[in-house]
């Protein structure tokens, strides 16, 4: 036999050593061969590597090639990358050139397709500017004022909100509150949810439902007036791009052009897709010839993770619905052996998920019905299911958060001097949480490195906090310039926490109060003291030395100040020959507006997350996807976690409620109706509903999210709920004597009961 002859023996051998590192739960996607596919995957499991490993085995067993290949798509560029060489070195280990595939974001995708075809996509990123407006953006502000304007009936219906005197500082507050805060932060949600669903300003505007104040109307007249103003301006939005793809591939023939080149599109982290993302990559994986039959799709995803829809697009139904669709095609397979954590630990998730599930009375729950298991023995992972230390889970209440703190700490150092080579990590549910953590925590650095993430991200805020204040202490007497001002100290915890609406609405009064005056209250005259010493340094000081006076006021530290030094560099190397306070605002209003500041790093290594013997203080969002060996859980407060929906006080007068909450569950209503054909009506929906149901929504996502804290642990799980803690972390100034006394998240006593800790 030749060596032509045996080239298809020795590929099938190799293909069936390659499928034989899959998993039972993962060899199903492997085998894949056609049609729709859903993988639910539990925590652990492995699933965007045994992606890349199924997505190799079909590049290699169909023969793909360019004209004809695999789409991978997943949501962050770093996963792209791990993905794609994870995808080329299983090719190389098959002898085989490595194409037939390409890896994309999804937005990167969609761009692809868009900026072929510009003539039909309406979108030229050659002059286009893309954005990601927030609720302060430029943009958002025109747009309500504009709306205000053109609406003034509505706006004095929200003027009167829930009952007004007519007095004329409440309303001046009033307006202040509207314009600043509660429709900038409608405009923002109701805009993000309605064009990730598909759906057009007038879809919002002629809703009928039962509601005072017409928030879909408002919503759908603000999202109207932002289009506008984005095309006026040439801006897009990450929404655009996937829109401008979808119109590309509504003309029949460059639709069939794109199907024929694509063989499949296999999805990673399916449960964060959003109905628009979800319409692309099914009419990228329909075959021409036969539109009807199911499209070529692969996703890949665990509903039990999804903990982003409460402020992103995103929603679990859409991937639960296409799981149960799959399921019922007998095309739904799940990955249910995971080798990260200890049994204990598993068993600890598993108990949580069932709980949570069994005390939820609605009829959506809030997880999927999945248990995680071990893996089988012998597994190719590296010590999966790895022995627990201590006792694997442990569950305590000490009597304050001073006394937590110093408890973690303790245990950190023996654990981590009794294995170098392990880590360990706090996740904590607020950033002030792990600011404080990190402050208690700062005198065991000699003994372990402790690395907190916000702190690092703290420096690309730098630039912006820096021109807030500038701006204010250039202009004091605007009421914007003096709100940006007050939020930047409020956040550093450099003056009390309280309404600023107030203060902002009257610089003058607030900033040189007369005789006749009222004696402003303590911490008002704090906030005042702080903003009078800024404008102090401005009279003293020449203009090239404000930027480090103002990095001392802020109070930063190390690095921090590193970063302000560097900042003030560049901004005076731009300014030479036209040095002034104005022109270091206009420079600093680039650096903030068109790229991403990069601060000073003590060190910078790789997997700075994970690193070995690590104490790393990070949120439970960022969390998602790492692991380590040993994992602290503190201040797990029936409060915080699941916590409620918060009315800001200042706009109050509206109802108990929040217009932006209010209209992201209607629109999500909404959505759903179209995209699942199901009977849920939006005109069911009206305020005090969707208040309810962005209740339910919200404590869904917080159970998740302790679970995805939970399955990031190895070896040791330490959770732990303070008898005493502060009434809330966003106005705690660390008093000791200040603390209450604090009732622990409802599934922690019946974890501790059920184990016996």
């Amino acid at each position: 036999m030749d060596l032509q002859d045996s080239a298809p023996i020795i590929r099938e051998e190799q293909l069936a050593k390659l499928r034989g590192t899959l998993r039972e739960g993962q060899k199903r996607m492997g085998d894949w061969e056609g049609g729709e596919m859903a993988i639910a995957a539990v925590p652990g499991a492995g699933k965007s590597y045994s992606l890349a490993v199924a997505a190799a085995l079909t590049v290699a067993r169909y023969k793909l090639h360019p004209r004809r290949q695999l789409i991978v798509v997943t949501y962050t560029r770093s996963a792209a990358a791990s993905i794609k060489g994870v995808i080329r070195d299983q090719l190389k280990s098959l002898s085989l050139i490595p194409g037939g595939y390409e890896v994309h974001t999804l937005h990167g995708l969609a761009c692809s397709i868009a900026t072929r075809h510009p003539e039909l996509s309406q979108l030229n990123l050659a002059t286009a500017t893309l954005i990601n407006p927030h609720n302060s953006h430029r943009l958002i502000k025109n747009c309500v004022q504009e709306w205000i304007a053109a609406a003034p009936e509505q706006y004095k219906i929200l003027l009167e909100g829930a009952g007004f005197d007519g007095e004329e500082t409440e309303r001046l507050r009033r307006e202040w509150v509207l314009r600043t805060e509660v429709l900038p932060t409608l405009a923002t949600t109701a805009i993000a949810e309605a064009k990730s669903s598909a759906l057009s300003p007038e879809d919002l505007q002629f809703v009928q439902i039962e509601d005072p104040y017409h928030i879909l109307a408002m919503a759908g007249g603000l999202y109207k007036r932002y289009e506008a103003l984005m095309a006026a301006r040439n801006f897009i939005d990450y929404q655009d791009m996937i829109l401008a793809a979808l119109r590309v591939l509504e003309y029949a023939p460059i639709r069939k052009l794109w199907q024929s080149q694509v063989f499949a599109v296999f999805e990673d982290e399916a449960q964060d897709s959003s109905p628009l993302q979800e319409r692309l990559i099914k009419l990228l994986a329909t075959d021409p010839e036969n539109p009807e039959t199911s499209p070529n799709l692969v996703r890949v995803g665990d509903p039990n993770q999804a903990i982003n829809s409460t402020f992103t697009p995103a929603d679990p139904i859409y991937f639960n619905s296409f799981c149960t669709s799959c399921q019922g095609q007998g095309s739904l397979s799940t990955m249910a052996q995971a080798g990260r954590s200890s049994q204990i630990i598993m068993n600890a998730a598993n108990f949580v998920l069932k709980w949570v599930n069994e005390n939820t009375k609605e009829e959506s729950l809030p997880f999927r019905d999945q248990e995680i298991h071990p893996v089988e023995p012998g597994d190719l992972q590296k010590d999966a299911n790895p022995e627990p230390v201590g006792g694997g889970l442990e569950i305590y209440t000490p009597p304050d958060i001073y006394k937590t703190a110093q408890m973690i700490g303790e245990r950190a150092v023996v654990l981590l001097k009794e294995n170098s080579q392990h880590n360990a990590a706090i996740l904590v549910r607020e950033n002030r949480q792990g600011r404080f953590l990190a402050e208690q925590l700062a005198p065991l650095t000699k003994s372990i490195k402790i690395y907190e993430v916000n702190e690092v991200q703290r420096q690309t805020n730098i630039p912006a906090e820096v021109l807030k204040l500038l701006q204010f202490i250039h202009r004091p007497h605007s009421p914007n310039y003096l709100k940006a001002a007050l939020e930047v100290l409020q956040n550093r915890q450099l003056i009390p926490t309280q309404d600023l609406n107030p203060l902002a609405a009257f610089p003058e009064k607030f900033l040189y109060p007369g005789s006749l005056e009222p004696k402003q209250k303590p911490q008002v005259a704090a906030a005042r003291r702080y903003c009078c010493n800024l404008l102090q340094g401005r009279l003293e000081l020449p203009h090239y030395q404000l930027i480090f006076f103002l990095g001392l006021t802020l109070k930063y530290t190390g690095s921090e100040l590193a970063t302000v030094e560097k900042l003030g560099e560049r901004i005076n190397q731009q300014i030479v020959g036209r040095s002034s306070l104005q022109s270091t605002i206009e420079v600093l209003v680039e650096i903030v507006n068109e790229e991403r500041f990069e601060g000073v790093l003590e060190e910078e290594i790789e997997d700075e997350y994970t690193r070995p013997g690590q104490l790393t203080i990070i949120t439970m969002h960022k969390a998602k996807g790492l692991d380590w060996d040993y994992v602290f859980i503190p201040f797990l407060h029936e409060d915080v976690l699941p916590g409620s929906l918060w009315v800001p006080t200042a706009a109050k007068f509206l109802g108990n409620f929040t217009l932006a909450e209010v209209a992201r569950a209607q629109i999500r209503a909404k959505a759903r109706d179209y995209h699942l054909n199901n009977k849920h009506n939006i005109t069911m929906l009206n305020t005090g509903n969707a208040w309810k149901e962005a209740a339910r929504l919200k404590r869904g996502e917080e159970f998740r999210l302790l679970y995805v804290a939970m399955t990031r642990a190895k070896r040791l799980l330490w959770m732990s709920a303070a008898q005493k803690g502060p009434f809330r972390w966003s106005i705690f100034k660390g008093d000791r004597h200040n603390l209450q006394k604090k009732e622990p998240c409802p599934v922690l006593p019946t974890l501790q009961r059920h184990f016996s800790l």
